[in-house]
C-alpha cells in the first residue's frame, strides 16, 4: 500500500520491450537506502516490484496487463518518473488509501495558473471512471494524492500547489500528455457492494443503478 506522496523523481535509464511485456531500468536516490529484491515501488503510481538493484539502478517487469492500462508504455530512455515505496508500518498517512492499481489513464487537456497553485485539467480517457471523482473527494495521478476541485461531463480538476509541481513529474507534463489515475478505492468497494448480486457468486446485479426505488425495495426509502 501507498499513501501518494512521492519521494523522489527518478530517470528511466533503460527500456527493453518484447511485445507488451517491458523491464525498465530506472535509477534513484533516496529510495535507495532500503530498497530491497522484491520490493514494491510505485513508478508513476503502478505497483511494481525490485527485480534487481545494483549500483544505483533498480528493474522492474511491466506485464501487458499494466502495460495496456498505463502511460508506462509511453516511457523512453531519459523519461522522469514519480517514485514511492510501499508505506511503512509506522510511518505517518500524509495522503490517501493508494494501491498501486491504475484504473486507467486521463490527458491532460490544459494547464493554468491560479494565484499561488497551478490548476490541470484531466480527460478520463473511460468516463464510466467519472462515478467514482468526486470534488474534493481523493484522486490519484501518476502516483499523487490529490484533491479534485471541480468536475464536468468531461474532466475534472486538481489544483497543485509550488512544492508538488517541483517534486513530482508534472512539472515535465504538457497538455496532451497522459497521466495514470487511480480512483479512491472507497468508491469502488462501495460501489461493488451495492451492486453485488447475491444469487450469483461473485457476479454484479445486471443493469441495476442505485436509484429511489432501489432503494426502497431494499428497505432504506
Amino acid at each position: 500500500m501507498f499513501t501518494g506522496l512521492v519521494e523522489e523523481i527518478g530517470e528511466m535509464r533503460q527500456v527493453s520491450r518484447k511485445g507488451e511485456a517491458m523491464v525498465l531500468a530506472i535509477s534513484a536516490s533516496r529510495i535507495m537506502d532500503d530498497l530491497q529484491l522484491g520490493d514494491s515501488v510505485a513508478v508513476n503510481g503502478v505497483c511494481l516490484t525490485a527485480t534487481s538493484i545494483v549500483n544505483g539502478l533498480f528493474t522492474v517487469d511491466v506485464m501487458p496487463e499494466t502495460f495496456r492500462s498505463t502511460n508506462l508504455r509511453e516511457l523512453r530512455a531519459g523519461s522522469k518518473v514519480n517514485l514511492e515505496r510501499a508505506m511503512a508500518a509506522g510511518g505517518r498517512f500524509g495522503g490517501h488509501i493508494v494501491q498501486g492499481h491504475v484504473d486507467g489513464t486521463g490527458t491532460i487537456r490544459s494547464i493554468r495558473p491560479y494565484q499561488n497553485a497551478v490548476v490541470y485539467e484531466i480527460m478520463p480517457a473511460d468516463p464510466d471512471m467519472f462515478k467514482y471523482i468526486i470534488p474534493k473527494g481523493s484522486v490519484t495521478l501518476d502516483g499523487i494524492s490529490l484533491t479534485v476541485v471541480d468536475t464536468s461531463e468531461t474532466a475534472f480538476t486538481v489544483s497543485i500547489i509550488p512544492h508538488t509541481l517541483a517534486e513530482t513529474v508534472l512539472a515535465f507534463k504538457s497538455p496532451g500528455d497522459t497521466v495514470n489515475i487511480e480512483n479512491d478505492i472507497l468508491g469502488k468497494y462501495v460501489d461493488h457492494l451495492l451492486r453485488y448480486d447475491s444469487q450469483g457468486a461473485g457476479s454484479r446485479a445486471a443493469g441495476k443503478t442505485i436509484s429511489k426505488e432501489y432503494l426502497a425495495e431494499h428497505g432504506f426509502a
